[in-house]
């Protein structure tokens, strides 16, 4: 088993509201995607590659609390953190080093009302 994880899901209950703070924050272009009575937004497809989506659907429930996932923040997750605001989030934890070579982390609150992290090496 290559990665202890291999696809996520961020609920969401404005999917155009989220797709918006997404795209802003990552620098990505999302396609809405109709999967049985749930609307996907891809944010990672690579075939060969952790994958993940926001998710707007029956049983979506966006939370602070349980799972956390934390996103590629890229060379450095500064970047990104500093459009969250501006996008609509809230930043819960600023850009940390986590100590022992391991880079460093922040969290951020979306529009949607989800802890969601990222994490960086430099």
């Amino acid at each position: 088993m290559p990665n202890a994880l291999n696809w996520f899901e961020i609920p969401v209950t404005d999917f155009a509201r989220a797709k918006t703070f997404y795209e802003s924050v990552l620098g990505i272009t999302i396609t809405p995607l109709q999967m049985g009575g749930a609307t996907m937004g891809m944010l990672s497809s690579d075939p060969h590659a952790v994958g993940g989506a926001i998710v707007c659907g029956e049983g979506a429930a966006p939370s602070q609390d349980g799972t956390m996932v934390y996103l590629n923040g890229g060379e450095d997750l500064a970047p990104m953190l500093a459009r969250v605001q501006a996008a609509g989030g809230q930043v819960a934890v600023p850009k940390t080093e986590i100590g022992n070579d391991f880079g460093f982390f922040a969290h951020f609150v979306d529009t949607e009302g989800n802890k969601v992290g990222l994490h960086s090496m430099q």
